[in-house]
């Protein structure tokens, strides 16, 4: 847990992510990703010389899943879990039937989570994206829009006066997943009808197949969107590089 709170620390450091006195809110799905970043937040949280508290947050999509695990783990963490029970799962899925849910139901979380933070006077929100994840969006920017784009480390939503930063940017899913085994973690199983049936998950196959014969590409790509840089993406010169490729070297992922 150590070795991966200091990539989510490095990462936070990189981009200035936390200042002293944040109140920070982790958006819990119940996947591996956001409850390994809460572990991780709390385990910083500890020694961090910025001081700051963390709350966390889950948006129920009113699938019928049990929260009553993560809420044992956040109680263990000493961390404050606060749910908010919507009908987005419903609504996208029952009433509209939407052939394209993943844009609306992204919009209509992320919506439910700004309202909750901000009913509970908290501007700054931690998200479980990680180094795939940027990857993949980079990728579904080029194909599918035909731009240079991905979502930024630290971003302010004026309309809802939020601070988005995403500490696991240095990260790879295989590192997170292996984590939320190790810790027995309290994962979710998901109940998204479009779940493995996405473009994302489209791209994350390509990049799959891709990599078999290109071993870095995810490397590559991660760092030319550090070095061009996207509006957001150059980190602080002292720390600039690549840190997945250290990580492979070191064999833990």
């Amino acid at each position: 847990m150590n070795k991966f709170t200091g990539y989510i620390r490095r990462c936070v450091d990189d981009y200035k992510m936390i200042s002293e006195g944040d109140v920070i809110a982790v958006g819990v799905s119940g996947g591996k990703d956001s409850l390994a970043l809460l572990c991780a937040l709390a385990n910083l949280r500890r020694y961090y010389p910025k001081r700051f508290e963390l709350q966390a947050l889950t948006v129920d999509m009113g699938n019928g899943v049990d929260y009553s695990p993560i809420a044992a783990l956040c109680n263990e963490l000493e961390v404050p879990y606060t749910v908010k029970e919507t009908e987005i799962g419903k609504i996208i899925f029952d009433y509209r039937n939407e052939k394209n849910p993943c844009a609306l139901c992204a919009k209509m979380r992320r919506g439910a989570l700004h309202d909750m933070m901000n009913e509970m006077g908290i501007n700054k929100i931690a998200l479980g994206h990680h180094f795939d994840d940027a990857v993949e969006t980079f990728m579904l920017s080029l194909f599918y829009e035909g731009r240079i784009s991905c979502f930024q480390p630290v971003t302010y939503m004026s309309r809802a006066q939020v601070t988005q930063i995403r500490p696991m940017l240095y990260v790879g899913e295989g590192t997170i997943r292996s984590l939320a085994e190790r810790y027995k973690l309290p994962v979710s199983k998901s109940f998204c009808p479009m779940d493995g049936e996405s473009k994302r998950e489209e791209v994350k196959v390509l990049i799959r197949d891709l990599s078999k014969q290109y071993p870095d590409l995810k490397s590559k790509i991660f760092g030319a969107m550090q070095r061009l840089p996207l509006d957001g993406w150059e980190p602080a010169e002292y720390t600039r590089c690549n840190p997945y490729s250290q990580r492979k070297k070191e064999k833990n992922l």
